[in-house]
């Protein structure tokens, strides 16, 4: 069962894609094919072959090297 939001620590993003037993926005979705696609080949035939729980590990291993990037802030209107 997919999350409601995203795993990734302070993003709001609306669940797109499984990853492990939690689900990932759009955006951190094609960071992680990014990432799993710089370890090789063996990763992806490693990756589809685990279970859901299994998946969690690698899962967590990426996300140690996503930056956490804050929203930029609406400068306030003058009136």
């Amino acid at each position: 069962m997919m999350s409601e939001r995203c795993v990734i620590q302070d993003c709001s993003g609306k669940p797109y894609a499984p990853a492990g037993t939690g689900a990932i926005c759009r955006p951190h979705f094609v960071d992680f094919l990014t990432w799993r696609r710089r370890r090789g080949l063996q990763m992806f035939l490693k990756y589809a072959g685990m279970t859901m729980q299994e998946r969690d590990a690698i899962v967590e291993e990426w996300r140690k090297t996503v930056k956490v990037e804050e929203a930029p802030v609406a400068p306030a209107t003058k009136t």
